[in-house]
């Protein structure tokens, strides 16, 4: 160990992607928790928040040594204003690229900030993107809405139809985006078909693994040239901040960092060191949903006053062989339809005592959400039937409870009626 007590923080490979020797291989968990640390002049465990808008130099030589090489100081990214770099929120960055194995990560104000300005950075007039239909709504919404108004389109295909999406794929077509798993019916995307098919026809990829974490899944080791969180969920864990990561090889991310200068979806200091915290406790945190989750789906689809249960730990789910190939665990979101109408459904969740009414997911804390009412109010019936949301439909986010209380807290729920 050398004077400022570096050197087996190297060997681990826990100062950075860019020192870690070849035959260094830190397990997600030390990762979690090392990886990327910056350097202080405090000798702070901590990363310190930086709190500043602009930074100063020295003198115009070290001004114009910067802008011809764009140097690196004090451990994290070297920047004149604030929306170019902060140290603490490069720490962040530094230890989502570690996790993701991925060249560089960039953090952002919120995931739609990581969605939009990946596709406005990407895509041009005439530009053609395909989109999985299970998709987050918001996302399904930018690109059918929003992108049209610069000219361009975009094609929603159904998910795990690979005949379908390589038939979708046009001439100008630049991107395939898909989430893995989705958003409520937990489907996962056969990374190795998707890649297959892009490659062939040179066409990127962006996969949102929000629900996954890099603990789960990793679509880069799998081909994917992009990968998407909103860290506002399971990276962060605490349902206390907001903030998107996107992260691939670093000349993939080269131009995203240029066009986040531009747009300006930056996450602040004080989020990026909640986040840092956060993510500290990923490991113990994920390693507690995905047994509950488990559990939980278990029990639903074994009592008679449950339709059906949509888990990818489960045999029954039309996605479990992809699932049980791809991913180290299931996670902790079960969705489930009760045998009942909306009201019904409204009054099961009405009773149940621990999760809480909130259309998030990821954190500590419990939450149940009837998407009916919550994500899709504003669809008559059968316009949610069209897109698969029925009214019997539970999206449950299991947090780090015990697993027998969240699950007697069902029992009781679901025998009420």
């Amino acid at each position: 160990m050398n004077a400022n007590g570096k050197a087996s923080a190297v060997k681990l490979g826990l100062e950075g992607q860019q020192d870690m020797p070849a035959e260094a291989h830190p397990g997600p968990s030390t990762r979690s928790v090392h990886a990327g640390r910056q350097g202080n002049p405090y000798r702070a465990i901590t990363d310190p928040v930086v709190q500043s808008a602009a930074y100063t130099f020295e003198n115009t030589a070290e001004l114009r040594d910067f802008m011809e090489a764009k140097l690196w100081h004090l451990g994290g990214k070297r920047a004149e204003y604030g929306r170019y770099g902060n140290p603490t929120v490069a720490a962040v960055e530094a230890r989502l690229a570690a996790l993701e194995g991925a060249g560089d990560a960039i953090l952002f104000s919120s995931g739609m900030a990581a969605i939009t300005t990946v596709l406005l950075a990407l895509l041009s007039q005439g530009s053609h993107v395909v989109i999985t239909d299970d998709c987050y709504r918001q996302t399904r919404i930018f690109c059918r809405d929003f992108l049209k108004r610069y000219g361009i389109t975009c094609t929603l295909v159904p998910m795990g139809d690979f005949h379908a999406l390589e038939n979708a794929i046009r001439p100008e077509t630049r991107l395939i985006l898909s989430e893995s798993p989705t958003n409520p019916y937990l489907r996962i995307l056969d990374l190795e078909r998707l890649v297959d098919v892009a490659r062939r026809h040179k066409v990127k990829t962006l996969v949102d693994s929000t629900f996954a974490t890099p603990l789960n899944l990793r679509p880069l080791e799998w081909g994917v040239d992009l990968v998407v969180h909103s860290a506002t969920k399971y990276l962060a864990g605490h349902n206390d901040l907001l903030a998107g990561v996107v992260a691939g090889e670093k000349d993939q991310v080269i131009a995203l960092r240029e066009a986040l200068g531009v747009l300006g979806g930056i996450s602040d200091p004080h989020n990026a060191a909640l986040l840092l915290r956060g993510l500290k406790t990923l490991g113990l945190r994920l390693e507690r949903q995905n047994h509950n989750g488990q559990l939980v789906a278990e029990y639903l689809e074994a009592h008679p006053a449950v339709e059906r249960v949509w888990y990818p730990g489960l045999p029954s789910h039309p996605d479990h062989e992809v699932a049980a190939a791809q991913m180290k665990g299931f996670g902790g979101v079960v969705s489930f339809t009760i045998r009942g109408d909306l009201e019904t459904t409204s009054r099961f969740i009405d009773r149940l005592q621990i999760p809480l009414i909130s259309p998030s997911l990821g954190g500590v804390e419990s939450l149940v959400t009837q998407p009916a009412l919550m994500s899709y109010y504003d669809l008559s019936t059968e316009e949610r039937l069209e897109i698969g949301i029925r009214d019997n439909l539970v999206r449950l986010a299991l947090g780090i409870e015990d697993a027998a209380d969240l699950i007697a807290d069902l029992a009781q729920a679901l025998e009420g009626e």
